[in-house]
């Protein structure tokens, strides 16, 4: 009788554990959690034999690690001006990423059967707490002193430089992929109109999305992950999908918070986050490209207006 092959979840487990083995990590195999939702990592949570929590991240591609390379500067220079946690790499290596467990819950996790978002918390309306607290860590973020972020090997824009990043990408993505005429023409008309625009730089997350934020049981933001799109550049980055799932109400109360907390702001900050969510779909579609796999070119086109305009 041949013996049982292991399952596609066993050789995952067993895979972490050689990984983390080999990076002077001992596993307790019986306390191995994988998580496959990640578009970038692998993601293992697991104990030590110490009884100690690690999260474990391996590569899916060679291209990853490119970013990680920034998230680990940007990281590095957090640990000391950020007043939440953020993750603090001991293992950093080509074929795996570990750091202790950091406390909290995230605000929500990714569902993947709807592909939409389980929340651990009550979101409509969003709790006082969790509302502030984002706003306050949001404000000192953005309030990280660039000459620092440039002297730690951060990418730094100007907002000049940022503004043309957006256009170039616009260009890119309409070359090799394409975008429907009515898009396209509310981009530029966005790129091209100096109101909408910052006269400054933030140093941002740069993926700001429910996962990513760490909550207590008051609902008060303890920790950020995931920092692998990092940079100073514009600052309504960190919140266009804020405004995506809350709206403009949800928005302005957050804008208005951020701004007590010493947050920057600027006269048309909200319409701007609004036309930067819109185009939204040009960083789909440079995921796809990186990626080259059909279904995220599929998401990509579908977002870009293109499945509507081949249908009509």
């Amino acid at each position: 009788m041949n013996p049982i092959q292991p399952t596609n979840h066993e050789t995952v487990v067993a895979d972490m554990l050689r990984i983390a083995k080999n990076n002077g990590l001992r596993i307790d195999p019986s306390r191995v959690e994988i998580n496959e939702s990640g578009m970038d990592f692998q993601v293992a949570f697991v104990t030590d034999e110490d009884g100690k929590p690690w999260v474990l991240r391996k590569p899916r591609r060679p291209d990853v690690m490119d970013r990680a390379d920034n998230e680990y500067k940007v990281l590095q220079l957090l640990q000391r001006h950020l007043a939440v946690a953020v993750p603090n790499w001991r293992v950093y290596t080509s074929e795996l990423i570990a750091y202790p467990l950091l406390e909290g819950t995230p605000a929500a996790t990714v569902d993947p059967v709807s592909n939409g978002y389980a929340w651990k918390m009550e979101h409509d309306p969003l709790p006082a707490a969790f509302v502030s607290s984002l706003a306050q860590a949001l404000a000192t973020l953005h309030g990280v002193d660039h000459d620092l972020a440039a002297s730690a090997g951060i990418r730094v824009k100007s907002p000049a430089e940022a503004r043309e990043t957006f256009a170039k990408n616009m260009d890119d993505i309409k070359r090799k992929i394409g975008v429907s005429d009515t898009l396209w023409d509310r981009w530029q008309r966005w790129i091209a109109d100096d109101s909408y625009w910052p006269q400054h730089s933030a140093l941002v997350h740069g993926d700001l999305h429910p996962p990513h934020i760490l909550i207590n049981e008051g609902n008060q933001v303890t920790g950020l992950l995931d920092w692998t799109e990092a940079e100073v550049t514009n600052p309504g980055t960190d919140f266009t999908i804020y405004y995506a799932l809350f709206g403009e109400s949800g928005l302005d109360v957050l804008l208005n918070q951020y701004q007590a907390f010493g947050g920057r702001v600027w006269p048309r900050m909200r319409e701007h986050i609004a036309e930067q969510w819109a185009a939204y779909p040009v960083l789909i579609g440079m995921f796809a490209l990186h990626t080259g796999k059909e279904e995220h070119m599929e998401m990509a086109q579908g977002a870009l207006g293109l499945l509507e305009q081949k249908q009509e």
